[in-house]
């Protein structure tokens, strides 16, 4: 009796205390929405059934563990709770426990309602045959292609102005695939969770994003808005803006091209006519290297201007400052331009002994590149082919070439210095192999 008493009376107290909003080790990221250590059937009562009513609860099983009890659908719903700066019980990371609820309601609304809806959005999408997009797709098309020709600066009419702002998105890029890009090389949307401001629509289904944050994936190449389940079904054929591409180098390969519409990346293409116009004699090319800041100068100026940046030796008259900022672009590539992805089997192709084999066999992998990273490595290599020709005065052959551009073209997926060290002399003879045999193998 008197065991029953003292717990009245603790539980009395606990009451008392909420009431007054002094609840004993209360975090510091919680207000007066946590109850302290209470069970699930005293959470459960003190929301007396209002839905969308919440509290906070400390784990009567595991101190230190926090939960967030939620009325809706006439039942009490338990949550594990977790902070680390902001709080979340999923992906979804919110600045405070109302965001959090709020965004929770209406997810939960949406999937009670709509569940057999939302599981049938991606069945009829409305990306792979826009009907409106065939109307002003020959407008858009001319508009491209006179773009390329005339002056930025050129003026238009306000009436094909207020039409262009009227293509959205999608029909612009429904566009792009019809235009005369030459180079149309596939690449995947660099898909990244976003918040969308305002009421905001999936452009793959047409259906609306909920929520409060979070409510679906932008491209950050092209700008495609997408709910996340939708991205999974979203063909390879992102069309990189200019407008969101900020920079060349540190930039992936494929994203360049396609943004420039170019066969490579055009620090590739200058770098290289210019070391062939001055530089092919010059006496260890590619390995002596220039000043690093003048090189970092070419990086920059590659940046800001990007095809417009000026390299003449009238500004940088040593030649091995453009070697420099060739090969520290491609060292900057998040991936390289043999791939993470064909490394391995590069390596191993390497390794076999008979000269007929291992040639038939980098063929074969070749094949595995992405077709701008073959292109980027064709080049080049028939580029590195004309410096060997150079030999008697640069003293530079395929060998001591494929020392320098190993590491630099290729490099493992895990970052190993053992692995790295074991594999250099792997690298130098395919590179080697590479440019003795450009003419057959690519």
């Amino acid at each position: 009796m008197m065991m029953k008493t003292k717990i009245a009376a603790s539980k009395s107290s606990q009451r008392s205390q909420r009431r007054n909003g002094q609840v004993e080790n209360r975090p510091k990221y919680y207000g007066r929405e946590f109850h302290g250590i209470i069970s699930r059937e005293q959470a459960d009562e003190l929301l007396g059934g209002v839905e969308g009513a919440y509290i906070l609860r400390e784990s009567q099983r595991q101190p230190g563990c926090y939960t967030l009890a939620l009325r809706f659908g006439n039942q009490t719903l338990n949550y594990r709770l977790f902070y680390d700066g902001k709080h979340f019980v999923g992906e979804k990371r919110f600045e405070s426990i109302h965001d959090l609820v709020t965004d929770g309601l209406i997810t939960l609304y949406i999937e009670t309602k709509a569940s057999e809806y939302i599981s049938k959005m991606t069945t009829n999408p409305i990306y792979e045959h826009i009907g409106y997009a065939t109307l002003l797709r020959e407008k858009v098309s001319r508009r491209l292609s006179r773009s390329k020709n005339e002056s930025r600066k050129t003026n238009v009419t306000n009436e094909e102005h207020t039409a262009v702002e009227k293509i959205s998105s999608l029909v612009r890029r429904a566009a792009l695939t019809h235009n005369d890009n030459h180079f149309n090389y596939e690449k995947t949307h660099n898909f990244k969770v976003h918040t969308f401001r305002g009421p905001h629509w999936c452009e793959y289904c047409a259906n609306f994003m909920w929520g409060l944050i979070a409510q679906g994936v932008r491209c950050s190449d092209c700008g495609l808005n997408v709910h996340k389940q939708c991205s999974k079904h979203v063909p390879n054929d992102c069309q990189p803006d200019l407008k969101r591409i900020k920079k060349v180098y540190c930039c992936d390969l494929t994203t360049l091209v396609k943004a420039h519409n170019t066969q490579r990346p055009m620090v590739v293409d200058i770098c290289i006519r210019e070391i062939e116009a001055r530089g092919l004699k010059s006496e260890g090319l590619y390995r002596v290297s220039g000043f690093t800041e003048h090189i970092e100068d070419v990086k920059m100026a590659f940046d800001r201007d990007g095809e417009k940046a000026d390299i003449s030796a009238n500004i940088y008259p040593d030649i091995n400052i453009i070697t420099g900022a060739l090969k520290l672009y491609f060292r900057d590539l998040p991936i390289p331009v043999i791939t993470y992805d064909t490394y391995s089997k590069f390596i191993e192709v390497a390794k076999i002994s008979n000269a007929d084999e291992r040639l038939e066999a980098v063929h074969e992998v070749l094949m595995l590149l992405p077709p701008a990273h073959y292109e980027t490595l064709r080049y080049l290599m028939i580029h590195l082919k004309k410096v060997t020709m150079n030999e008697k005065d640069n003293f530079m052959n395929a060998e001591n070439l494929g020392i320098v551009f190993g590491p630099t073209l290729m490099r493992p997926p895990e970052d190993s210095t053992l692995t790295t060290l074991h594999d250099m002399r792997y690298q130098k003879l395919i590179v080697q192999i590479l440019i003795e045999n450009e003419d057959v193998l690519f």
